[in-house]
């Protein structure tokens, strides 16, 4: 059970990373402001836990630019979803990031196929869809109706940029497992492919363009709380992140079926919470649980877990 433990326990700090974001937004600043300190963490947080942890500090070139393109898609989220939360509610915003994790298997079966191990099954469809409906549900309960439609804008824009990253993600690991043969232009040997530096230069990538975006949309010195807050979101995230790939190392074949959902669940259901709680939310429990339930059906692996 250590690796159900270790992926609750990343979800509980990369849940509050999500309310620090909030918070730096209620203390006056913005999420430009926080972003910018917090990635600039992450970043730091990145090193240590994977070269110096590793002790492997080989270089590759094309990992590291596959990194920033990576980190590209990064900055281009999270500006989207600091926007979203700044127009929206905050339980409901992240219920329809974290909801995003059903979709990447469709595009890495379309990419890639069934010989590098990606399949598209009728409980991902299914999965999919009860997402969907759930999100669409939820929206029509969004409170501040007239910031509505800027927020769908932001949140969707969200949605499907992290459903990119992910698929950057799965793509790095596909030339791990798959050296040189993996394709679309793109092919690296064993080496590169482990190179430690792949997500220090992601996050490196996604500081950098947030602290353009900051400097030319504040033009100002960050304020007290969008530091602190900053500061803090980015150790959880760290931290979070930490926990999540010691789930992966130490998991059963049965835990790492379902530290993936319970991950992404977690994330909602103590978001929602805090949403409440704090802000007074109008929280449509019922079509969470719908998106929770597709977020279930669509991504734990039944085979796995039935021979189990």
């Amino acid at each position: 059970m250590l690796g159900i433990q270790l992926i609750l326990v990343a979800a509980l700090f990369i849940a509050l990373s999500n309310f620090c974001m909030r918070r730096s937004i209620d203390a006056g600043g913005t999420s430009k402001g926080f972003l910018m300190i917090q990635l600039f963490i992450v970043f730091l947080v990145a090193i240590v836990l994977g070269p110096v942890r590793s002790g492997d500090y080989h270089w590759s070139h094309c990992m590291a630019s596959f990194g920033i393109a990576g980190g590209i898609v990064l900055a281009l989220m999270m500006a989207s979803l600091g926007r979203s939360l700044e127009l929206g509610p905050p339980g409901l915003t992240f219920a329809a990031l974290n909801s995003s994790t059903v979709m990447p298997s469709v595009l890495m079966v379309l990419l890639f196929g069934a010989s590098f191990g990606y399949h598209y099954t009728l409980w991902n469809g299914i999965g999919s869809f009860l997402v969907v409906a759930g999100l669409f549900w939820a929206g029509m309960r969004t409170s501040r109706s007239e910031q509505k439609s800027a927020w769908v804008m932001f949140v969707t824009a969200a949605f499907f940029l992290h459903v990119l990253f992910l698929v950057f993600l799965s793509w790095r690991a596909l030339f791990i497992n798959f050296p040189g043969q993996t394709g679309l232009f793109l092919s690296f040997d064993m080496d590169d492919a482990r190179c430690q530096w792949f997500m220090p230069m992601v996050f490196c990538a996604a500081f950098l363009i947030q602290t353009a975006i900051y400097l030319f949309a504040e033009k100002r010195v960050p304020k007290k709380g969008e530091v602190l807050y900053g500061l803090i979101g980015g150790v959880a995230n760290g931290v979070g992140t930490f926990f999540m790939i010691r789930a992966t190392e130490v998991s059963t074949s049965f835990e790492h079926a379902t530290i993936y959902p319970l991950f992404a669940v977690t994330i909602i259901i103590l978001c929602n919470i805090w949403g409440r709680w704090l802000y007074k939310e109008k929280v449509n429990w019922k079509a969470n649980a719908l998106c929770v339930l597709g977020i279930l059906v669509a991504t734990l692996d039944w085979k796995t877990l039935i021979g189990s």
